[in-house]
């Protein structure tokens, strides 16, 4: 028998140890029910010790709560009682209380137990060492039981023998409880009292009852246990009784058609109830039968019932489904072992192996002309594959003759029918038969499978008569865009809209009108189709927004039939306006920067930028020239070293459509630093002054001193110089050389510059003035009039800082060397005066 049961746990082991270690225990009194209980024991009691048995089922026979009043104590189901923790009794009695309850019956019951210490006598201990001594003799834990399920007896009849060791010193009782005994199923085992013989009073089926663990019990007449109650397991044996069953019947699979060989279609189960992992439930599996029987296409697998293809031959449109015979056998399969079959039902998937085609290869229809939106002929499509399956619908196309995309054609789900319509109007006069080639396909792709040919895509032909119908008259576009000139005048043709008569083929007969309620932008010739503007199409008058307008245009044949078109009117920017330079006056110093010319013009693109630029005056391009900046703006410059003075440039600005003006251009030419120099105004009269130092001048000085003198006074225009001139000037700008030949700035070493020299001009024109000269005592001042002309400032850089008293031979040079001649000729005729 097994040792005890997992539920009562190790503690029942360690238990038992301690018994055996403390000797045998007194004798334990069972008494009448629900009163006093006695139990003599040890002085010293261990935990996990048992104390004795109390009948429990004695004092209420349901009993569905156990407790303790004492903690150290723990009652268990059958009546026995423990120790909890290490206890040590004195000579006095212990007491405590078992409390039954019945929740149910409502019922409650008390048992009263006295533990009572007592000493060892030696020849017990003697007994217990010898007990201990012979422990791995004991049977009270035989291996499990076994009994062959169905067996046929004789019954009772003995499965098992339980014996305590303690036998040999008392006389023991022995009891069971449990599934079998005391539990369901009652009654199929007892155990003998005296011998502990376990008996079976009957068979059993293993697929019910597998196993029965009972609990056995080994007491003395007292009601003293000694040993820990049993746990012991009865196996029964399994008999191979039960037929293996498929666990469903018929099983239905689907596998495509034309699949490989090798192909899984399904896998069959089934189960027997026998013990697992025997015989009894090693299946095998084999087909039977199959229909069609010819050709064998299908196989098993004996082991997993994984059913396959044996070859790629499954065509649905041959043979749509296959049934199959399939046997189950246990034992391996063994002849002697049971069976049974199922049925399998294959059914073979379609897939799109068949190309429609069309019954027929040619088809007529017929049609009046301008009809549209008409059914006007069903084609039937056939396909061998599944019907009503993406295999089988066919799609039309139309793949020659409906360039005009007169014709469209649909699927009809319900019958497969290709729906041919007319969704624009045909012209009889245009085309008396259309011949079209419609092709069909199917909604997925075609399959190419084993002894199949590569698809060709069926196809027909369908004729078309167009039936003549007497029409009205038709314009040669259904509309025209007309875009108009914001400044073209009233009555301006701006263009023809014609019809023709469809029959004749001409616009003999045919007036036009415009409808009622358009724009009254335009007019047309009721005659000849000719537009002309009804109005002044000012696109910028708010009444013309958007600048756009349709005018729909009636044409009437003699029978009055009409026939409409439509003119897209759009105003479109006049060239209104000339491109202008709005600054025209400009001064150019010697620097000779070239001035930027911008033309502006109030019309919009495409009559105004991009803007050319052009000199009109050919003589001119000697000394000017024209650089574009951008599509607006040139930059004018000189070519050559041209003299000062003013200059007027006649430039001619066009636009982008070539409208050209032409606007003059006025450059000052300036002998200055910057355009402000030139804007000193000028004396109005010729005026001549000579002051004290000139005079002192051509009295003290010699002609020489005169000459030079003239030279630094002379001047161009009507306006006055004043230089200032010290006494010592001279000698403090004389410039000694030592060496062999002059410098390269040493042109007259006898030419004397002036100081500090104040230029004032006033500038009105271009010409020759008068010489006015002032000196003044205590200072010295210099004052030449001369418009356009260089002075000394000039020569020195305008704005920069000069050393008192002093210049350069150079500056002097460049201010005096052109002009000595002049000068001097200038003076003798001041002198003359």
């Amino acid at each position: 028998m097994a040792p005890a049961a997992a539920g009562q746990g190790g503690w029942l082991c360690r238990a038992a140890c301690q018994q055996l270690l403390f000797g045998l225990l007194v004798l334990s009194l069972f008494c009448d029910a629900c009163k006093k209980v006695t139990f003599n024991v040890p002085s010293k009691l261990e935990a996990e010790t048992l104390v004795g048995r109390v009948n429990l089922k004695e004092c209420l026979k349901t009993t569905e709560f156990v407790s303790s009043s004492d903690p150290d104590f723990r009652i268990l189901e059958d009546g026995s009682v423990y120790t909890t923790n290490t206890i040590s009794l004195s000579s006095e009695k212990k007491t405590f209380t078992i409390l039954l309850k019945d929740n149910q019956k409502h019922e409650e019951k008390k048992i009263h137990v006295n533990l009572q210490a007592h000493q060892k006598k030696t020849h017990k201990t003697r007994h217990a060492r010898d007990t201990v001594l012979r422990r791995t003799k004991r049977r009270w834990a035989p291996i499990p039981s076994s009994m062959v399920e169905n067996s046929l007896g004789p019954f009772p009849m003995q499965i098992q023998q339980v014996q305590s060791d303690t036998a040999q010193n008392y006389t023991i009782y022995y009891s069971a409880s449990g599934p079998g005994i005391d539990e369901d199923p009652k009654g199929l085992f007892y155990i003998e009292r005296d011998t502990g013989n376990i008996f079976a009073t009957g068979p059993v089926d293993r697929e019910q009852y597998p196993s029965f663990k009972i609990i056995c019990y080994a007491t003395t007449p007292n009601g003293y246990t000694p040993e820990i109650p049993l746990v012991h397991t009865i196996r029964i044996e399994d008999d191979n009784d039960n037929v293996p069953r498929f666990t469903q019947n018929p099983f239905t699979f689907v596998v495509p058609e034309h699949c490989k060989a090798g192909t899984i279609v399904g896998t069959v189960t089934a189960e027997d109830l026998d013990e697992p992992y025997t015989l009894h439930t090693s299946l095998r599996y084999r087909i039977v039968s199959q229909q069609p029987s010819s050709p064998r296409i299908f196989s098993v697998h004996h082991e997993s019932g994984a059913i396959s293809t044996l070859s790629p031959q499954l065509d649905r449109e041959i043979v749509g489904a296959h049934t199959l015979l399939i046997e189950v056998r246990d034992m391996s399969g063994q002849p002697f072992g049971l069976c049974s079959t199922g049925t399998v039902s294959i059914c073979v998937g379609d897939i799109n192996d068949n190309a429609p085609y069309f019954p027929r290869p040619s088809y007529e229809t017929q049609v009046h002309e301008n009809t549209v939106n008409v059914e006007i002929l069903r084609i039937p499509c056939l396909d061998k594959d599944e019907v009503n399956s993406p295999n089988w619908y066919c799609k039309f196309s139309i793949i020659k003759g409906n360039e005009d995309r007169h014709f469209d054609i649909t699927t009809d789900r319900k019958t497969n029918e290709g729906i041919l319509c007319v969704i624009k109007g045909l012209n009889y006069e245009a085309s008396k038969i259309k011949v079209l080639e419609i092709a069909a396909s199917n909604e997925i792709p075609y399959v190419v499978v084993p002894y199949s040919s590569p698809f060709a895509p069926g196809t027909c032909t369908v004729r078309v008569i167009v039936i003549d119908d007497d029409e009205g008259p038709t314009f040669s576009r259904p509309s025209i865009p007309i875009n108009i000139d914001g400044c073209t005048k009233v009555g301006t043709v701006v263009g023809e809209y014609k019809a023709v008569d469809p029959e004749t083929g001409n616009s003999e007969g045919i007036c036009y009108r415009i409808a009622a309620g358009q724009c009254n932008w335009l007019a047309i010739d009721e005659n000849s189709g000719q537009l002309r503007t009804a109005r002044v199409l000012d696109r910028d008058e708010p009444a013309m927004l958007p600048r756009q307008c349709n005018v729909t245009v009636h044409a009437i044949d003699r029978s009055g039939k009409t026939g409409t078109g439509t003119v897209l009117v759009t105003v479109v920017p006049c060239n209104r306006n000339y491109p202008s330079l709005p600054e025209r006056d400009f001064i150019m110093c010697r620097d000779r920067k070239p001035i930027l010319l911008t033309a502006v013009d109030p019309d919009q693109s495409p009559y105004s930028a991009p803007f050319t630029f052009s000199i009109a005056d050919r003589s001119m391009d000697a000394g000017w020239q024209t650089t574009r900046q951008d599509d607006q703006s040139v930059y004018l410059s000189t070519r050559n070293n041209i003299p000062f003075g003013i200059y007027k440039i006649p430039m001619t600005i066009g636009d982008s459509t070539g409208r050209q003006v032409t606007n003059m251009v006025t450059v000052n030419y300036c002998d200055c630093t910057t355009p402000s120099d030139c804007g000193v105004e000028r004396q109005n009269g010729p005026v001549i002054t000579l002051g004290v130092w000139a005079i002192l001048a051509m009295i003290l000085g010699s002609l020489l001193l005169l000459l030079i003198l003239i030279t630094l006074c002379g001047c161009y225009g009507t306006g006055a110089v004043r230089k200032h001139v010290t006494d010592d000037l001279a000698n403090q700008n004389l410039i000694i050389s030592n060496t062999e030949a002059p410098g390269e700035e040493v042109m007259d070493p006898n030419i004397i510059p002036l100081q500090a020299a104040t230029v004032n001009i006033s500038d009105h024109g271009v010409g020759m003035g008068t010489i006015g000269h002032e000196v003044k005592t205590g200072g010295q001042s210099f004052e030449v009039s001369k418009g356009g002309h260089q002075t000394l400032e000039s020569v020195r850089g305008y704005g920069q800082p000069m050393e008192a008293g002093r210049y350069s031979y150079s500056e002097w040079q460049n201010f005096t060397h052109s002009r000595l001649g002049e000068e001097s000729i200038r003076g003798h005729t001041l002198i003359k005066n």
